[in-house]
């Protein structure tokens, strides 16, 4: 049996505005080590664009280890990690070709369409929200005490995780 879809949603990060996987994870969740993993990504570099994958910067990097609890193996990582977005994963399982990898894939395909899936839902309800509040609003007092206890609700924690990669303005 492979690894649940809660286990793998924590292996999912925002990177570049973008869902990815780091290299070192799918390796594990594969069953190989990780300099094979990206052996056999190197021999069929064509299949994977950079839409597909990437290499991180040395500070997209050291925010991201300072974001996750990483292990030092003797001496650490000797080039940057690269990172999967969902469809570079899609694409793992053509030059991973072992039952694992197939099983592997199709929990972390699974994984990605439920996060899309969650993330669409949230702005669905934000936006029938903001179009209720703005009906109701000047109707009644309680109505903005109760959208005010809402809004506290939908936001994050404070403790929000920094996104890593360049932003354009629009995005911050």
């Amino acid at each position: 049996m492979t690894k649940s879809l809660n286990v793998i949603e924590t292996l999912i990060f925002k990177i570049r505005n973008q869902m990815v996987m780091l290299d070192a994870d799918l390796a594990a969740l594969y069953g190989v080590e990780t300099k094979v993993l990206v052996q056999a990504v190197k021999r069929n570099i064509k299949r994977f664009p950079g839409d597909f994958m990437f290499q991180l910067t040395k500070e997209e990097y050291r925010l991201l280890k300072s974001q996750i609890v990483t292990s030092n193996k003797r001496g650490g990582r000797r080039y940057l990690p690269y990172v999967f977005t969902e469809q570079g994963v899609a694409m793992l399982s053509s030059v991973l070709n072992s039952e694992k990898a197939i099983t592997v894939n199709i929990e972390i395909i699974r994984t990605f369409v439920k996060l899309r899936k969650i993330l669409s839902f949230n702005k669905e309800f934000e936006k029938k929200f903001d179009a209720l509040e703005r009906k109701y609003k000047h109707h009644d007092d309680q109505f903005e005490v109760v959208f005010k206890a809402i809004r506290q609700l939908m936001e994050s924690p404070k403790t929000k995780q920094k996104q890593i990669g360049f932003h354009t303005k629009g995005e911050e």
